[in-house]
């Protein structure tokens, strides 16, 4: 983060058809694509059930119990990003609800990611506006200390630079480095391809997994054995 309050302006974002395509594939498929890194810690979880979103993250780093910087986000955002917002320290205050969210939907913003707490729970639900968030609190914040808008911050363990590519569903949510998108989508698509081909194996009883992974050698290399019922029971531990 800058040394003093900064809101940049011009920041650059992925192509937007890589974005949702990686939207279509879910946090699980593209962490694991990715060689599972990005992921966001578990404490940041979805308020909502069965959103999947993906966007340019515009990023926020604001005092706790003070959302002064989001008001200044706002005018940043752009159709399609996702605002990710955090705070210098922890805090749980309701920093965001449904006045915030018509803004950001009004200019397109697909959704909120916050390390902060959220309130407004049932408009933001009805509205169709996601979130996740640490939290839902319905403590009020301040606006009275200066922040920065679209520098780097860590969102539950994972860094998030403006313009990468941030994905939320009920998993969780990942983060795909902005110069990365188009790599982590080719991994995806390939990875896709595969587990589609373990699904028609498994689902019509062709192969069980150990085999179609090759993980039998690797349990006998282990130690495992196999045993009868009987044998077990006579000791063969």
């Amino acid at each position: 983060m800058s040394a003093r309050p900064v809101i940049v302006t011009d920041i650059a974002r992925a192509d937007p058809g890589v974005i949702n395509a990686l939207a279509a594939h879910g946090v699980a498929t593209v962490h694991e694509a990715m060689g599972r890194t990005g992921l966001v810690g578990p404490g940041i979880r979805p308020i909502q059930d069965a959103a999947r979103v993906a966007g340019s993250a515009v990023t926020v780093s604001s005092a706790p119990g003070d959302n002064l910087m989001i008001h200044a986000a706002i005018e940043q955002c752009r159709a399609g990003d996702l605002l990710v917002v955090t705070t210098t320290s922890p805090s749980t205050d309701g920093a965001f609800g449904d006045l915030f969210a018509t803004a950001l939907k009004a200019r397109g913003v697909r959704g909120l990611i916050t390390t902060t707490g959220v309130r407004d729970i049932a408009d933001l639900r009805a509205m169709g506006f996601p979130v996740w968030s640490n939290g839902v609190h319905a403590q009020g914040t301040v606006k009275a200390t200066p922040g920065s808008v679209n520098v780097p911050v860590v969102v539950a363990g994972a860094v998030v630079n403006p313009g990468d590519v941030v994905i939320a569903d009920d998993d969780g949510v990942v983060v795909v480095p902005r110069a990365e998108a188009e790599t982590a989508l080719a991994a995806a698509d390939a990875r896709v391809a595969k587990e589609d081909a373990d699904r028609d194996a498994y689902g019509s009883g062709r192969e069980v997994s150990l085999d179609r992974k090759g993980l039998r050698p690797l349990l006998a290399e282990l130690g495992v054995t196999y045993m009868t019922q009987e044998e077990y029971h006579r000791g063969g531990r």
